[in-house]
């Protein structure tokens, strides 16, 4: 470790979201996405995204989020759209695909080629994403923090 006085933040591990009924939850996001459930509890279940992961956590306690929210990265997000609007879900105004699940987390799309988020190809492959690419808008954000690939 470098020698110096403050930590430097690497990542997100997980995003923890609160939902009224769990498997009701289980079922919903069964619905917007291929899930692989990484554990369940009595009040809780773990959903991989590739080396992160979403838990979900029975008994919402907050009112439906306003600007609070999440992004989220997909491969498609106009399939994703699609399934949003054919389960009838609140999209929320704007440019992109920004929703409210049916617990009011809101939850902001973006596509993985458009955004400087990227995964290590061998996490990728795992996920069976391996063809993933990157817009140019993304690889110059990238190169500008000396972070494009070589």
């Amino acid at each position: 470790m470098a020698d110096r006085e403050k930590a430097r933040a690497v990542g997100i591990n997980h995003v923890a979201l609160e939902v009224g009924d769990l498997d009701a939850a289980l079922e919903f996001y069964g619905e917007l996405f291929e899930l692989k459930l990484r554990g369940r509890h009595e009040r809780m279940a773990f959903i991989d995204i590739g080396d992160q992961f979403l838990n979900l956590t029975e008994g919402r306690t907050q009112p439906p989020d306003q600007a609070r929210h999440f992004g989220l990265v997909v491969d498609d997000r106009e399939a994703l759209r699609k399934t949003v609007e054919r389960l009838n879900v609140r999209i929320l105004p704007g440019h992109g695909l920004d929703f409210l699940d049916p617990w009011g987390n809101h939850i902001q799309v973006v596509q993985y080629d458009d955004v400087q988020f990227t995964k290590d190809p061998y996490v990728l492959r795992g996920m069976g994403l391996e063809g993933l690419g990157k817009a140019p808008a993304a690889l110059r954000e990238l190169a500008e923090k000396g972070m494009a690939p070589d």
